[in-house]
């Protein structure tokens, strides 16, 4: 039987094997798919792909609140504003700030 030492060490030796392998297998994924889409002329927008994690940040979304007065707008994701929220509490609707 295999000591707890022994047994630990063959774990992380099998794991530096399953990393290296990964690394192999996705290699030769992201190689196939490239020639893939340069045969075809695809781009990332064409297969509805972003262009790594950081392609939403920044993106700006569409106002659907405006308030009249101000112009202040808000696109219905996040917080309330204040400004609206003290407009529904005066008992207004949200559809009068609607676009």
């Amino acid at each position: 039987m295999r000591s707890y030492k022994e047994l630990q060490e063959q774990i992380a030796a099998l794991q530096q094997q399953a990393d290296a392998q990964r690394k192999a297998e996705v290699a030769a994924v992201i190689a196939d798919i490239r020639a893939r889409m340069d045969e075809y002329g695809l781009t990332v927008a064409d297969i509805g792909g972003r262009r790594g994690p950081s392609a939403a940040k920044g993106a700006k979304v569409a106002p659907k609140y405006r308030h009249p007065h101000t112009g202040q707008t808000w696109s219905g994701r996040g917080k309330q504003p204040r400004w609206l929220a003290d407009a529904i509490a005066a008992g207004q609707s949200m559809e009068i700030f609607a676009l």
